[in-house]
């Protein structure tokens, strides 16, 4: 599709229609590889005015590797923060399916951070081929996952966010399943020669006899209830105050099984993991059941999570703001540790 435009372009260059065609296709070349090649400060500030917002011009980047995060003035209110979701990863089904579920949490009181509302009703604004989402600056601190009281407290919290979130089904969003997560970023690598020659033999042979084994493991679990999640519940997605944790993100929340939202908050030896599993699962059933089956899932999910990080990575690859943030990433080094990690792997789901 890219050759025929720029062969009519090139037939158009010497008139100001075809020089005004070229622009527009340079643009659409540019954004297709390079994500967030225009998004400049000016672009942002007028982005968030079109919602009827009036920025005072203060505008801070924000961590985040996805999407664009920043921090905006507004004239006469606090800073608020504007999401620029990356081009072509969601479609606005699949956003808003997002939004709709954040402000159902929050319609039933269970803290979340919900995305702005404009006067029209709208929680997806569109940009200049760029969409985005406001939401309120919230503060707090780190989640600490020594803490046995704030592990049980999570425990509430999530009971109730699943309760809610087995009221419907999602219809946009992702699935958490082997082919998923598992299969579809393991034949990416492969396909793309990501996994260095030497080791690429030794890498296939462990990933597909793990990858086989989480398939049954998923088999042996039974009838598995599929519920709307937060999908991504690592500490880093958790503010915590006096008030109790509130989440920030929802990007990747998807259907799966429970044990999706609780075993990211699990750390240490073997003996540490069951006593924090006691002390979410106690909080946890106070608002939801809990099938125990779930919990053999957790090794399993654990090594989908590197299948899928490890793709995730080598699909961000052409945008420039990966190979300096993770400059580790795609070195012999960088999948020997993988290897060694499958490895491991293999080993505890025997």
């Amino acid at each position: 599709m890219k050759i025929i435009l720029i062969l009519l372009v090139a037939q158009l260059i010497g008139t100001p229609f075809g020089r005004k065609a070229w622009l527009i296709l340079k643009m659409i070349i540019l954004n297709n590889e390079v994500p967030y090649a225009n998004l400049h400060p000016e672009v942002i500030l007028d982005a968030i005015e079109s919602t009827g917002l009036l920025c005072s011009g203060s505008l801070l980047a924000l961590n985040s590797y996805e999407n664009r995060v920043y921090q905006v003035g507004l004239e006469d209110a606090p800073p608020i923060i504007a999401k620029f979701y990356r081009p072509q990863r969601w479609s606005d089904a699949a956003l808003l399916e997002e939004h709709q579920f954040a402000l159902e949490l929050v319609e039933h009181e269970i803290p979340i951070v919900a995305p702005w509302m404009s006067t029209t009703q709208k929680t997806l604004h569109h940009y200049q081929g760029y969409r985005f989402a406001l939401f309120k600056r919230w503060g707090g601190h780190a989640l600490e996952l020594d803490s046995l009281p704030q592990l049980e407290w999570m425990g509430r919290f999530m009971g109730r966010l699943h309760a809610i979130g087995t009221c419907r089904s999602f219809q946009n969003r992702p699935k958490m399943d082997v082919q998923s997560y598992g299969y579809n970023p393991y034949h990416f690598l492969i396909e793309k020669n990501y996994i260095p020659a030497f080791l690429k033999d030794k890498y296939c042979h462990v990933a597909e006899s793990v990858l086989a084994k989480i398939e049954s493991y998923f088999q042996q679990a039974g009838t598995l209830n599929y519920i709307r999640l937060h999908g991504d519940m690592h500490v880093g997605n958790v503010l915590w105050s006096e008030a109790g944790p509130h989440i920030v993100d929802l990007d990747d929340c998807m259907m799966g099984p429970a044990i999706q939202d609780i075993w990211m908050l699990l750390s240490g030896d073997k003996m540490q993991i069951q006593l924090q599993l006691e002390y979410i699962l106690s909080g946890y059933r106070e608002f939801c059941d809990f099938n125990l089956q779930e919990l053999h899932l957790i090794e399993a999910l654990r090594t989908l999570r590197m299948f899928h990080y490890s793709g995730w990575l080598a699909k961000r690859w052409a945008d420039p703001a990966f190979p300096i943030s993770f400059p580790w990433f795609n070195t012999s080094l960088y999948w020997q540790e993988q290897l060694q990690n499958l490895h491991d792997q293999d080993e505890l789901l025997t």
